[in-house]
Order: structure tokens, then sequence, then C-alpha cells
């Protein structure tokens, strides 16, 4: 999550880091991290539970 905040740009570029969300939240309660949670456990599941050709017998056909 980008924040609003100027602090948090110049670390997230100074870290190189894209943040997932950008919502342009100036909650300051972590609102927008939690808002990304749901994307980065969707992300992971689909990394290790969704087969791959090879493992689903997929051909070139």
């Amino acid at each position: 999550h980008r924040s609003a905040e100027p602090g948090h740009v110049a670390a997230l570029n100074k870290l190189g880091l894209r943040p997932l969300v950008d919502l342009d939240l100036r909650l300051g309660e972590g609102t927008g991290a939690l808002l990304a949670l749901p994307l980065v456990q969707s992300t992971a599941r689909a990394m290790h539970e969704v087969a791959t050709f090879d493992s689903a017998g997929v051909t070139e056909k």
C-alpha cells in the first residue's frame, strides 16, 4: 500500500519498491496494508495450489 504520507513515498522510492495498491488513504491505522492482505494471500495460494501444464498433463496439441 502506498500511503499518502510523504515519508512513506520517500521510503518506497529509496527502497525501489512499488506498492500493491494505491488507494490514496490517510487513515494512519494500517488500513491500506490490511486491504492488500487478501491480494497477497490469494497470490500465495495460487502459486502453491494451481497446477502447472506438466502436472496437469496438458499437451501441445
